[in-house]
């Protein structure tokens, strides 16, 4: 069997393919490295934010995680979770005043330090939002979709905050020696 001309076309523009992801720099996503090895979790491992939080820390393999309060001065960096809100805010009504429209937010402020009080990220906020249409009648379902979109913002302010922190140097305490 003699190959085709269509065969030789398919094999040029696969092989085109492979070559321009190679050359454009392409490469698979990879864990966050970290300038700190230990990280002090100054919050709550039960919420739903912590237990995803504390997952994507330990998940990475480059961390020890410390959460006993008597271990926070042997850790190279804390991350304080100042607070996690959570709010419904009706944002359309029908002409009865019955709610049609959700307004869902999650706002998430935390910050990074040092034992020693130095601030490595200042107090920041995340802020997410997502509209939900609403509807009496499927109230039940409604309420199904209300938290996968909490579980959805949640794991994206997770990932901004893994970010952040793979963003941080820390500071040398030792000065430069100038020749």
């Amino acid at each position: 069997m003699q190959p085709t001309r269509r065969f030789f076309a398919t094999a040029l523009s696969l092989s085109l393919a492979t070559a321009g992801l190679v050359g454009c720099g392409f490469q698979l996503r990879q864990s966050n490295d970290f300038a700190f090895k230990n990280l002090y979790a100054n919050f709550s491992t039960t919420s739903p934010l912590g237990v995803e939080l504390r997952r994507n820390l330990l998940g990475t393999g480059r961390l020890d995680l410390l959460t006993e309060p008597q271990q926070m001065s042997k850790a190279d960096a804390i991350l304080d979770i100042l607070s996690e809100e959570r709010q419904q805010v009706p944002v359309g009504v029908s002409a009865t005043g019955q709610v049609r429209e959700l307004q869902l937010r999650l706002r998430v402020r935390f910050r990074l330090r040092t034992p020693q009080g130095a601030e490595l990220i200042e107090p920041v906020e995340i802020y997410q939002q997502r509209d939900l249409s609403f509807s009496e009648s499927a109230a039940l379902s409604k309420e199904i979709e209300q938290g996968i979109l909490y579980r959805d913002m949640q794991t994206d302010i997770v990932q901004q905050i893994m970010r952040r922190l793979s963003s941080v140097k820390l500071r040398s305490s030792a000065p430069v020696a100038k020749p």
